[in-house]
């Protein structure tokens, strides 16, 4: 895709913003929920960038940003290198947050926004600079897999793709090109999965526990699909499948009651 020069987003650590001031370290702007947010924050302050960082919802309790050489600020930095948007559960915010990015940041600084319950697509028409917005996947416990799906818009232009492959390469992951759906991949089949679970449990197939023991023992996984409810979040499980199901209109991606109940009432399952 030919893009008019002006417009071309450099990679990672190089911006035109730089060109007169040159930073020691590339400053990377994070916004969106928790627990995404300090998941990223961690990883990308491990690898040496300069980490600030913005929830929808203030701060969690627990997190320490000295820990994790973070700062904290609604500001978006000068001189910011790039942007990620890490909002999954309130499309509201979402687009308060990408307009915001989007009249902040240089043209030539990308964004990269968690795609998995609206596409890449739609929110580009957020923003102004639409050339500069790549979707990807961002799921709670899985911002530690060397595996990022990646999916571009058709207003994405082989710079951005180079700007989003060597940023996620810096900070140890490699990519992988999908389609814009909602959903992507792995968000897509594991729900599916949890929700099946979901549907066990409210017929009373099995216990949770046995359910768990079932797939691990008999499918190999790591984790059993109430285990990764916990890990994810049932709420964010319920918001990929309503996204999905939205979106398709499938009988799929029906919700089972229980787990709607659940995502509605704040707990999954407790186990003695």
């Amino acid at each position: 895709m030919a893009i008019k020069k002006k417009r071309a987003i450099p990679k990672a650590r190089t911006s035109a913003a730089h060109t007169s001031q040159k930073r020691d370290r590339p400053r990377v702007y994070l916004v969106g929920e928790s627990p995404l947010v300090e998941q990223y924050a961690r990883i990308i302050a491990e690898k040496e960038y300069e980490v600030f960082v913005q929830w929808n919802e203030g701060r969690p309790a627990d997190f320490a940003l000295d820990r994790v050489h973070a700062q904290q600020t609604s500001v978006v930095p000068v001189y910011t290198s790039i942007a990620m948007e890490l909002t999954n559960n309130d499309r509201t915010i979402k687009q308060k947050n990408l307009a915001k990015l989007d009249a902040a940041l240089p043209p030539t600084v990308a964004i990269l926004s968690s795609s998995v319950t609206v596409t890449a697509a739609e929110q580009s028409q957020w923003v102004r600079h639409r050339h500069r917005l790549v979707g990807f996947c961002a799921m709670p416990t899985f911002a530690d897999r060397p595996l990022v799906e990646v999916a571009p818009t058709v207003f994405s232009p082989r710079e951005t793709l180079s700007a989003a492959q060597h940023f996620f390469k810096s900070i140890g992951k490699e990519i992988v090109l999908v389609q814009d759906r909602v959903g992507m991949v792995l968000p897509r089949i594991l729900c599916q999965i949890i929700n099946e679970a979901a549907f066990a449990l409210q017929e009373d197939v099995a216990s949770p526990q046995d359910v768990d023991m079932a797939m691990k023992l008999g499918a190999n996984y790591p984790l059993g699909p109430i285990e990764w409810g916990n890990r994810i979040g049932i709420r964010n499980v319920y918001h990929i499948l309503q996204a999905m199901h939205d979106d398709l209109l499938e009988d799929r991606y029906r919700i089972a009651p229980l787990l709607k109940q659940l995502a509605l009432t704040g707990e999954w399952w407790r186990k003695n």
